[in-house]
């Protein structure tokens, strides 16, 4: 798959589910795309969550605040925000401009510039973007980032799906005390790349 990041075709808004667990389930299996210091970085995207109105997990849940403008945007924005102080975290707005909904990427499948993505020569590739915190340093996802446009002409997009995807399973989200027991987390079915307990990814 080495030029295969080279035939990738930008998705259109119009694209984009207007419901924001249509389009968590639509993400899989698309790719991310950031052309970045000179190396292009792509990757499937293999796992999502949905962040919805009146979720008390969503960082719009209280409304809008200095930390999440981006989430209130026309759906096909980068909403980043910094976790535990260290991590990026790269989401797609998902609904219409004012409504604080979003989907997080969580898991993707590298397709090309793996080595630009290692960390080190000994990372496995199955780890290299299994999870949202690894995946954005793997694609050098940024809060510079925070706010653009994911389906312009900018150097990080998304993109159609290149090849077949398996079937989508869900599951209860990761990491959360809140809302906890709500099944918004989708992620293609058998990917190795998937992150998370084997207990959930039998859906």
């Amino acid at each position: 798959m080495k030029h295969a990041a080279e035939k990738i075709r930008r998705l259109k808004r119009k694209e984009l589910p207007r419901d924001t667990v249509a389009m968590a389930k639509f993400l899989i299996g698309c790719t991310l795309v950031h052309d970045v210091d000179g190396d292009r970085l792509a990757a499937r995207i293999v796992e999502t969550e949905a962040y919805l109105t009146g979720d008390a997990a969503s960082h719009a849940y209280r409304g809008l605040t200095k930390r999440n403008p981006s989430m209130f945007l026309k759906r096909g924005h980068a909403y980043v925000y910094i976790s535990y102080g260290v991590w990026p975290m790269l989401n797609v707005s998902s609904s219409e401009k004012g409504v604080g909904e979003a989907v997080l990427i969580r898991a993707l499948e590298p397709l090309q510039g793996i080595e630009a993505m290692r960390r080190s020569e000994s990372e496995r590739p199955f780890d290299i973007a299994r999870g949202p915190g690894r995946l954005a340093r793997a694609m050098r996802v940024t809060l510079a980032d925070d706010g653009a446009d994911l389906c312009g002409a900018g150097p990080l997009f998304l993109g159609a799906p290149i090849r077949h995807i398996d079937p989508v399973a869900i599951s209860t989200r990761i990491g959360i005390t809140k809302d906890a027991d709500r099944k918004l987390r989708f992620f293609e079915r058998g990917n190795p790349f998937v992150s998370g307990p084997k207990s959930l990814n039998i859906g």
